[in-house]
């Protein structure tokens, strides 16, 4: 006979999705911890990586992110200060002529 379907509310869904995105916990673990079947969360998690809630789930590609925007900004600082003391460099010596 077949079972009846459980229903599980947003927020339950976008809990159990941040537990197994933010711990590192697989999805195995969190859906035996939780009670719930194992294809289930993964499709939860699979649908919010998606849609791009969830991330990939590990901080170091937020820190990969930050450090490429931070290379960007230093690379474009640098290149503007080097033009800068080209510029010094030429009035320097136009003045000792």
């Amino acid at each position: 006979m077949a079972e009846k379907r459980q229903k599980f509310d947003a927020e339950f869904r976008e809990g159990a999705v941040r537990i197994v995105t933010e711990t590192g916990k697989s999805v195995g673990e969190v859906a035996e911890d939780l009670g719930i079947n194992e294809t289930t969360l993964a499709s939860w998690v699979s649908r919010a990586r998606r849609a791009g809630r969830a991330g990939t789930g590990q901080p170091a590609d937020d820190e990969l992110a930050r450090l490429r925007q931070e290379n960007a900004q230093l690379r474009k600082d640098n290149k503007e200060l080097s033009m800068e003391r080209d510029v010094l460099k030429r009035c320097m010596v136009i003045w000792v002529k």
